[in-house]
């Protein structure tokens, strides 16, 4: 019954996903844990609007596909190594939401200027340098995991996690809200930091808020 609902979840993130316009072509995917040996994900090279629940593929935690047709998509790498530093997180989501993906391919990282958004994504999005699929890009994201929800990756869009799918995509969604305003403030000369003892006030609510952090 649990994995029946996770996987209407992931197809439901998958057509919001095409909804916004935050992938095209086979761009995008999205996995989630059901057990600590069992992981539900998206087949690659596989357009996000026609993926049905028993699309899904199933793997154990080394990435080895236990049931399902297609293949895992190549960045699956990066969502294990997630799962692996951060016992809390249940799900990851990537995709390339326009604003926060220019943002990223400019080689800027995304200061979190609304208070609320601290407390959710914590001071700030930070931006993994863009490496080559497999090991080294698995290399280049495990600094950042401890203590952040979501990233920019140069180049490579948005990853965001969270206990659930819900809560992974309502971070991605959070990141583009925060880089669009971002982008368009640039014409009054950029949003405004927030003033530091604001935000330690604020990450020590994050902490409390979810207090699995780490």
């Amino acid at each position: 019954m649990m994995e029946t609902r996770t996987r209407e979840e992931i197809v439901r993130a998958c057509g919001y996903l095409v909804t916004r316009g935050w992938v095209a072509n086979h761009d995008g995917n999205a996995s989630a844990k059901s057990s600590p040996q069992r992981y539900l994900c998206t087949p690659g090279a596989t357009h996000k609007s026609v993926i049905r629940a028993q699309d899904l593929l199933v793997t154990d935690a080394a990435g080895k596909q236990l049931s399902g047709r297609g293949k895992t998509f190549s960045e699956y790498a990066l969502h294990l190594a997630v799962y692996r530093s951060r016992k809390d997180v249940r799900a990851v989501i990537h995709a390339h939401p326009p604003f926060a993906t220019a943002l990223g391919a400019s080689g800027r990282e995304l200061v979190t200027f609304l208070p609320e958004a601290v407390v959710s994504l914590g001071a700030k999005v930070p931006l993994v340098p863009l490496a080559a699929p497999g090991a080294a890009a698995v290399k280049a994201l495990e600094p950042f995991l401890a203590g952040h929800d979501a990233v920019l990756i140069a180049g490579n869009g948005v990853f965001a996690w969270g206990d659930d799918i819900e809560q992974a995509l309502l971070r991605l969604e959070l990141v583009e809200h925060l880089a669009t305003i971002a982008t368009q403030a640039q014409v009054w000369g950029g949003p405004q930091p927030l003033p530091q003892e604001m935000v330690a006030a604020l990450l020590e609510a994050r902490k409390k808020a979810f207090p699995s952090k780490g």
